[in-house]
């Protein structure tokens, strides 16, 4: 049976890195406000997405991680299983695990396939799905909150 105790998971760590995500989530916001046209055209501007959105992705994976390994939950094979697993314990919503393991598979491609990054694509995620960064943030903020408040009674 895995460990639920609250007080093996380093929170500090998982807020400091739900701080850094919020913060990306900020700058992708305000690349929100270019038109596609000014996205595709400026490699600034797509480059400056393409790092928010895998750094992102990564305190995702980072926090993930982090609560995996302190409950004791059974071990990711591969990057994409880790919200699956925060799904099984109840730490994220099931039906939101899909969208957090597509995320992890679009930093794949931003890492291995850097080169084959349809722009028009990126342009529609960072319209489109970003707020899932704040939605994620605050599925672990509410589960650490409500696990503080079920230690201290």
């Amino acid at each position: 049976m895995p460990n639920k105790e609250s007080s093996s998971i380093e929170k500090p760590l998982i807020l400091a890195k739900l701080s850094r995500l919020r913060e990306y989530y900020g700058y992708l916001k305000q690349l929100q406000t270019y038109t596609l046209e000014d996205f595709i055209d400026d490699f600034k501007i797509h480059g400056a997405t393409e790092r928010f959105l895998q750094v992102s992705i990564e305190c995702i994976i980072d926090i993930g991680n982090e609560l995996i390994s302190s409950l004791q939950l059974r071990r990711p094979e591969r990057y994409r299983d880790i919200p699956y697993i925060l799904a099984e314990a109840r730490i994220i919503p099931k039906d939101f695990a899909e969208t957090v393991a597509l995320m992890i598979g679009l930093r794949n491609l931003l890492v291995h396939a850097y080169a084959s990054i349809n722009l028009k694509m990126l342009y529609e995620f960072l319209q489109e799905k970003i707020q899932d960064f704040e939605k994620f943030a605050r599925h672990i903020a509410e589960w650490l909150e409500d696990k503080a408040a079920v230690n201290s009674t």
